[in-house]
Formats: structure tokens, C-alpha cells, sequence
């Protein structure tokens, strides 16, 4: 379950699209125009059995083939969604937009082998793509190729300045590299340049994450008290204002955030294990056992211990 939802995040982040969908338009046939249509409104199964139906009358029909790559793609389907590349690639070879759906559908197979390579197809098509270069360095971040990421976002920030999600990446980059100062000014930037309306909740949750590691949990409150805001449903950044106020030995505080992240997470053990914790602290020794217990069947059942942390979708091409 954690696993298709790590898939899914990354997928929301880098890849929602309205770009991807006036590439295909452009590229598909007038024929195609009803199937464009029901794809622009969102009715996913109807553009689906359209393109099946088309295609039956027009198997070389790359366009066709192509479009219903990109339709089963936004349905989650990677690799039904493949084989259509497959099948179109036949007829034509696809453009970098098609390119970059192929490489999408890697990202939710976990291949991020072959999505790197299929972004970095795209990249040396259009250098001057700022997106395809953020994409590009989150693929190489999932690989732990944490320089090479760094760079694809520096080439992101280099077409477009203030770019929100590519400044916070570059920030995780860094992280990982141990350069937690460039980290954590890559953070700031990147909740300075959403202004007085931040919709992005994950630069606020990385600061206040590495200001916690920094032995300055004072200061990472407010922060992810914004990130809890801006997205309450998140589990994550309810186990780090957790353990915010563990550190500050608010343990009432840090029991009401743990209780909230294991509501929004119940199958993660790692959570149960610090709210048993907070519990035992606070000598809640029945309430204590009863999260252990929880803990250790979920490890036996080999459940997550990772919490999820979901992306907030942001557009195909920043504005």
C-alpha cells in the first residue's frame, strides 16, 4: 500500500498535466477531436473506449495509439499505457511531449532507470525545457544520484527563476549530500517566493524537518504548523511536529500529533512504535503496549515503516 503510494505522489507532483494534453490534441487527427474532448473534462473511461473503438477501424494509427497511452497513463495503468507507445511507435517514432509520458509510466513502475532514460531524451530535444529538467532531477533523485540531481534542477532554475517545486528539490538534493546549509537557504527560497499565499506545503515540512535534525525545534514549529495547515491530511508532517514537541518535551502536544498521523496512517508501524513511546512517557502503560502490539504485527505483515508524505499537484508547465 505504501509503495503504489509513493508511486502515486511522485506521479502527482511531476506529471499532472494540461500541457501533455494539447501536445496529443495537436498531434491527433480531427477524428480524434470527441476523444480530446472527453479527455479535457476528465471522463478518463469514456476517452478510453473511444480510442479502443477508433483504433479498431485505424490500427496504424500512431496518433490514436499514442492519445490512448497518455489516457491510461492518467488512469494509472503504466503498463497497458506502454504497450500503446509500444504499438504507435510502429508507425512513428513519438515526439519528446510522448516521450515524456513514457518516462512518466516508469516512474510508476518504479523503473527509474528507464525513466531517466526516456527524460533525458527529452531534456537533449528541448534543453530549454524547465519541467522535463525538474522531472528529470526527481527521477535521479529516486535513484540516489543526488549530484546529478542537483543539476537537472539548477538547468530547471536556470529557465525559470523562482521555480517553487525545483528550489525545494534542490534543497532534498543537497540534504542528501550532506550540504545542509545550501539545504536549508534552498528552502527558505522556496517558501519566500510563494509569498503571503503558499500552496506548497513541502518546503515549510522540509525546514522544519532539518531545523529538528539542527537541534532547533523551537523554530521548526511555526513551520510545520503552516505545512499542517496547508495540508492537514498529510501524516508526515504530523510525525515531525511530533517530534518537534517531543523534543521540546511538550509530550501532550506530540501525543496529539502522533494520534493525528497514525489516523491518517494506520498501517505504518514506525508511528504506532512513537506513540507507544509518547504513551510510555507519559506513563500510559496500557495505551503504550497496545501501539507496541500494533507495531509488531504490522513488521510481521512486513507493513511500511515509512510514512507517507503525498505531493500537492502542481501544473505541467509552471506559470
Amino acid at each position: 500500500m505504501a509503495k503504489m503510494t509513493l508511486r502515486l505522489q511522485l506521479a502527482a507532483l511531476a506529471f499532472a498535466s494540461s500541457g501533455a494534453l494539447l501536445a496529443f490534441g495537436q498531434a491527433a487527427a480531427n477524428p480524434l477531436a470527441e476523444t480530446r474532448e472527453y479527455l479535457a473534462s476528465g471522463r478518463l473511461a469514456k476517452s478510453e473506449s473511444t480510442l479502443h473503438l477508433y483504433l479498431s477501424d485505424h490500427p496504424e494509427s500512431a496518433d490514436a495509439h499514442f492519445l490512448l497511452g497518455y489516457v491510461l497513463f492518467r488512469e494509472q495503468k503504466a503498463k497497458e499505457s506502454l504497450a500503446e507507445f509500444t504499438e504507435g511507435a510502429k508507425f512513428r517514432r513519438p515526439a519528446a511531449q510522448e516521450l515524456e509520458t513514457v518516462a512518466s509510466d516508469y516512474v510508476l513502475l518504479d523503473d527509474f532507470a528507464d525513466a531517466d532514460k526516456w527524460f533525458t531524451e527529452v531534456v537533449a530535444e528541448r534543453p530549454q525545457d524547465d519541467h522535463a529538467w525538474y522531472l528529470l532531477g526527481r527521477t535521479k533523485y529516486k535513484e540516489g544520484r543526488y549530484e546529478e540531481a542537483v543539476a537537472s534542477f539548477e538547468h530547471a532554475l536556470a529557465q525559470h527563476p523562482k521555480y517553487v517545486e525545483a528550489e525545494d528539490n534542490l534543497g532534498l538534493a543537497s540534504r542528501e549530500l550532506n550540504k545542509l546549509d545550501q539545504a536549508g537557504d534552498a528552502f527558505q527560497k522556496a517558501i519566500e517566493w510563494q509569498g503571503d499565499r503558499p500552496v506548497n506545503p513541502q518546503p515549510f515540512l522540509n525546514l522544519g524537518t532539518l531545523l529538528i535534525v539542527q537541534e532547533q525545534a523551537a523554530k521548526a514549529v511555526p513551520l510545520l504548523e503552516k505545512a499542517a495547515a496547508l495540508a492537514p491530511e498529510n501524516p508526515t508532517i504530523h510525525e515531525q511536529l511530533g517530534a518537534a514537541y517531543t523534543a521540546l518535551n511538550n509530550l501532550p502536544k506530540a501525543q496529539s500529533e502522533l494520534q493525528a498521523a497514525v489516523k491518517l496512517a494506520p498501517d505504518t508501524s514506525a508511528l504506532h512504535f512513537k506513540l507507544g513511546e509518547i504513551y510510555r512517557k507519559q506513563k500510559m502503560r496500557d495505551l503504550a503496549q497496545q501501539e507496541f502490539a500494533i507495531c509488531a504485527k504490522l513488521n510481521s505483515t512486513h507493513s511500511s515503516h515509512d510514512t507517507p508524505n503525498p505531493f500537492q499537484p502542481v501544473p505541467d508547465k509552471p506559470q
